[in-house]
């Protein structure tokens, strides 16, 4: 035989402070997700076409750069540093990674040169259209970089990224807000790295691939 028991009927206030820790536990989970592992970003202009365009949306993975540095071509989403030409010091910026602390950096002719050597691009459409380093203001018309040491790297003017620092461009060379104008990226600014383009539906959905160098 069977007994049935029969639970007292809660609380309206018994039941208001259960549903406000529900609430709480699912804002904590939220904003732990959001803030230590991942979150979704859209892109708000052409800096990175034609890789990434306008309204493409995002997930921003934060997990690797606990375990490892950002790599070469990696996307990374970062917030720039203080510097003059930045209108909006509040915004998040995202490039592609070009400069690891240590190398040499040179653009000459449209072409990229890392520690002397040229890095091949298929990611971008059009070549950069400025000179770098260079004290001609015609040769860089956007008042570009200038760095406070120039050295020579296989006969070209280069200039080297500092520790804790990278060089970061937008595969939109020519409509770009990068360190191309602003210089050097701390690394402290980094947040986290592109991972899936997730919208629009199209053949771009998926996971977004660093080139190998």
């Amino acid at each position: 035989m069977t007994e049935t028991t029969v639970q007292p009927q809660r609380s309206l206030k018994a039941i208001a402070e259960e549903t406000m820790h529900t609430i709480g536990m699912a804002l904590l989970l939220f904003f732990g997700v959001h803030t230590f592992i991942a979150e979704n970003r859209y892109i708000p202009s052409s800096s990175m076409e034609p890789t990434l365009q306008i309204k493409d949306r995002l997930i921003i993975e934060k997990i690797s750069y606990y375990f490892r540095k950002p790599q070469r071509g990696e996307i990374i989403v970062f917030h720039p540093p203080n510097h003059p030409a930045i209108p909006n010091k509040g915004s998040v910026y995202i490039k592609r990674v070009i400069g690891l602390p240590g190398d040499t950096i040179s653009i000459q002719s449209g072409t990229v040169y890392v520690n002397g050597t040229p890095i091949p691009e298929p990611y971008i459409t059009i070549p950069a259209a400025y000179t770098l380093p260079t004290t001609d203001p015609a040769l860089c018309p956007d008042n570009c970089f200038q760095p406070s040491q120039i050295v020579e790297t296989r006969g070209m003017p280069s200039f080297v990224v500092p520790p804790n620092s990278y060089w970061v461009m937008g595969d939109n060379r020519n409509n770009s807000l990068d360190s191309h104008v602003w210089g050097f990226l701390p690394a402290e600014n980094v947040v986290g790295r592109a991972a899936f383009r997730y919208w629009p539906l199209d053949g771009r959905v998926g996971v977004i691939r660093t080139p190998q160098y």
